[in-house]
């Protein structure tokens, strides 16, 4: 599939927002890519399709995830819109025909993150975070961080703040973000 039928695909399987947003972080992804040395197709095709999944409601992911062999951990299983994640790492080969294990893991990772994530990894993560759609308090702080700091530095920062946030609403914290602030910590 071209990168243009993966968009169409995409565009006639979102909802229009969502659909934007993911436009948003492919373009982001890109420009981040371009700064750190990434490549900027994978960047773009694992922004675009990062969110792929979400055309499941929350309610149906569980079911997703079980009929594609997904194991569902505790705290997945009490937030399963974290599973959308782990779903559209799958379908980007199942529905867009994408068989790049970078971009799989990519996906896989942007929502909670890993420990040891590679510069993809991180570009989509961040990306996720800071695409223009996206308007919270402390963005535009993000994305000035974006244009200067280290991946690392804007990696670290931005798990910090994620976890800040849950904190801040009394949420689970999902173990694999606090593994992945604490590598970086222990990697600096």
């Amino acid at each position: 599939m071209t990168i243009d039928e993966m968009r169409r695909e995409l565009q006639r399987r979102l909802n229009r927002n969502r659909f934007a947003h993911s436009i948003g972080v492919a373009n982001t992804a890109v420009k981040l890519a371009r700064r750190f040395g990434v490549d900027v197709d994978k960047a773009y095709v694992a922004g675009l399709l990062h969110d792929c999944a979400r055309e499941f409601e929350n309610d149906e992911l569980p079911a997703q995830a079980e009929a594609r062999g997904i194991s569902i951990g505790e705290v997945e299983r009490a937030m399963p819109l974290l599973l959308h994640a782990y779903i559209s790492a799958q379908m980007i080969r199942e529905v867009y025909g994408v068989d790049d294990a970078e971009i799989s893991q990519a996906i896989y990772r942007h929502t909670v993150g890993a420990r040891d994530m590679t510069p993809l990894d991180k570009i989509i993560y961040f990306a996720d975070m800071i695409e223009p759609n996206r308007n919270y308090p402390g963005v535009e702080k993000l994305r000035a961080l974006a244009e200067t700091a280290a991946l690392d530095e804007i990696l670290l920062t931005a798990f910090t703040e994620t976890i800040a946030f849950v904190l801040q609403k009394n949420s689970l914290i999902h173990p694999d973000t606090v593994a992945a602030r604490n590598f970086l910590l222990l990697n600096k």
